[in-house]
């Protein structure tokens, strides 16, 4: 569920934005008909996937239409931010938690693609034709494998694990909301996993990415 905004939402809100958009009414009745009749093991899934919902629909609106905007790209993924502060100890507590963490990890991502100079070429590769697109991709890559971006990835990847693990022992204390717990703390990993993906994807075969 964190894999799929990056290599399937993306090309489809690319190609189809209104489309992709209203798939969150789908994501979002499903939820609330798995919590509503389902039992307590369809419950947890019904919960989690209304904070997909919330992920996916910032998705669609910032890269069906503001993808050229880099500066946008963080406050459209925090529009159901309220909301999900709202459910945090409701029975909605496993999709909020899963919702805030994805966006934490988010903010460590365009956070590092700041300091690392990659945000200045996200217009220009979004922007240009297919085929121009995955050798800017690619070049935009290479970059950060110098020793300054090196060191700030791993940085990154380093205060994200420790946020994870102290997660993870959170949920060990908190006996109420201990699975809401576990699933940040996967949802952040997880992020952490598909960054590195997508690097690696760039640097080998840029039009699997799903950014272009």
């Amino acid at each position: 569920m964190v894999v799929l905004p990056v290599f399937l939402q993306a090309p489809w809100v690319h190609i189809y934005p209104l489309s992709a958009c209203l798939f969150t009414l789908v994501i979002v009745i499903g939820g609330i008909s798995l919590v509503k009749f389902g039992g307590e093991k369809w419950s947890i899934l019904g919960s989690l996937l209304l904070g997909v919902s919330g992920s996916w629909l910032c998705g669609c609106l910032f890269w069906g239409w503001l993808r050229e905007y880099p500066v946008w790209h963080l406050p459209i993924e925090a529009l159901v931010l309220p909301l999900a502060f709202l459910g945090v100890r409701t029975v909605w507590s496993i999709g909020s938690a899963f919702y805030l963490a994805s966006l934490l990890g988010t903010a460590f991502t365009d956070l590092t693609m700041l300091l690392t100079g990659v945000m200045d070429f996200w217009p220009k590769v979004v922007s240009s034709q297919l085929d121009q697109a995955s050798g800017i991709l690619n070049e935009t890559a290479k970059q950060l494998l110098g020793y300054q971006q090196l060191f700030w990835l791993l940085f990154s990847a380093i205060v994200i694990l420790y946020i994870s693990k102290y997660m993870k022992n959170r949920s060990i204390n908190d006996d109420l909301f201990s699975t809401s717990w576990l699933v940040a703390s996967a949802a952040l990993t997880t992020t952490l996993w598909v960054d590195g993906l997508f690097l690696l994807t760039a640097l080998i075969q840029p039009r699997l990415s799903g950014l272009i």
